[in-house]
């Protein structure tokens, strides 16, 4: 496979600077929705997040993007996992938005803080109930015989709590990611991509520059 000749040409649009807002959660919630409204994106809440662990290695995994305002993204997920031990070691995170069909990217760099208790619930019983039943039995990462075995234990749970509520377990929970950076991406023609980033400079203030592709 000659993996060279494999290109593409950008020429949707542009992001000017007019198109840019002073928050940059004003233009996320903007293209979020172009996402989602053009049906050519899968997942379009679909977000890359990279952590490092004790050691300094990087992991990347796809979680799915769970509410937003200006304090930050909201995120859930077992805090037993890899991402969360290495979330309670080092709560600097990234995280990525590709909206390929769109040719726009975004990428936010900053803190991921727990979530409340109350969150927590208020997620957790807002899902269907078979997922609430895969968070109870699942210890996210560890080895298993067989995806039988799996199964098995999933059914068994599923008949136990049938008409009952689900015990929320205390190790499932969500961050809400607070960035001091975010990158806007958008594809132009001839790589002259358009590039701007956003830095926190103070409580509610942001900096806004241009980046060269």
């Amino acid at each position: 496979m000659d993996l060279q000749s494999i290109r593409r040409d950008y020429n949707i649009g542009h992001l000017t600077e007019s198109d840019v807002p002073n928050t940059p959660f004003k233009l996320f919630e903007s293209w979020l929705n172009n996402a989602v409204e053009c049906g050519l994106n899968s997942d379009p809440t679909a977000m890359t997040v990279a952590t490092v662990d004790s050691n300094s290695h990087p992991s990347q995994r796809i979680v799915l993007l769970k509410g937003f305002d200006e304090s930050g993204l909201r995120f859930f997920t077992n805090k037993q996992s890899h991402k969360g031990k290495d979330i309670a070691l080092n709560p600097q995170v990234s995280c990525h938005f590709a909206w390929l069909a769109l040719e726009r990217q975004v990428h936010f760099r900053g803190n991921a803080e727990p979530l409340s208790e109350q969150e927590n619930d208020e997620y957790f019983y807002s899902r269907p109930f078979e997922s609430q039943v895969a968070a109870l039995i699942s210890n996210q990462s560890q080895p298993i015989g067989s995806r039988d075995e799996l199964v098995r234990y999933y059914q068994e749970q599923l008949e136990q709590y049938q008409g009952k509520q689900v015990p929320r377990p205390q190790h499932w929970g969500g961050y809400r990611i607070v960035p001091s950076e975010v990158e806007f991406w958008q594809g132009g023609e001839h790589r002259l991509h358009d590039r701007f980033i956003y830095r926190l400079a103070s409580a509610d203030n942001w900096s806004v520059q241009r980046l060269q592709p």
